[in-house]
């Protein structure tokens, strides 16, 4: 639905303000899907997103550090959500040897299996962006990285 339409807003200041609220709003409404869909596996997105990283860097522990620097949200406390995860046995804390005062995080095979289960049931996730063709998500990449520049 037109942005408009659904916040019923006839007018906007501008085409830069409409997308502003466009892409602000799109956000929010993304963010609700994907929440529901970790829901049933008791996982914040916030959490989903530190197993993510913690896989890509498998069988290599991860520093809370590095988790820090790559997390989609940086206002997330990363080590409280390592700490909910190490809870769920979904990964495992250890003092780093070279540096006392980091800690390393390594994701469990119980956490990789979850992973590979959510993993099957992306597509789900995905159904309303694959409404858009493979090329208009690419330039829709493109913009969205245009604009960060």
């Amino acid at each position: 639905m037109e942005i408009g339409k659904e916040i019923k807003q006839a007018k906007f200041k501008s085409e830069h303000q409409k997308m502003l609220i466009n892409i602000l709003y799109t956000s929010s409404w993304l963010s609700s899907k994907h929440g529901a869909s970790l829901k049933p596996y008791g996982i914040s997105q916030q959490q989903y997103n530190i197993m993510r990283i913690l896989r890509g860097q498998h069988p290599k522990p991860a520093t809370v550090n590095l988790l820090i620097e790559r997390m989609l949200d940086k206002n997330s406390n990363a080590s409280r959500l390592v700490e909910k995860l190490r809870i769920k046995k979904l990964v495992e804390r250890a003092v780093c040897s070279e540096d006392r005062r980091a800690v390393n995080v390594i994701i469990t095979k119980k956490g990789l299996d979850l992973l590979t289960e959510l993993d099957q049931n992306e597509d789900l996730f995905l159904i309303n962006l694959k409404k858009l063709s493979a090329e208009e998500a690419e330039q829709i990449n493109l913009l969205l990285d245009k604009m960060r520049d």
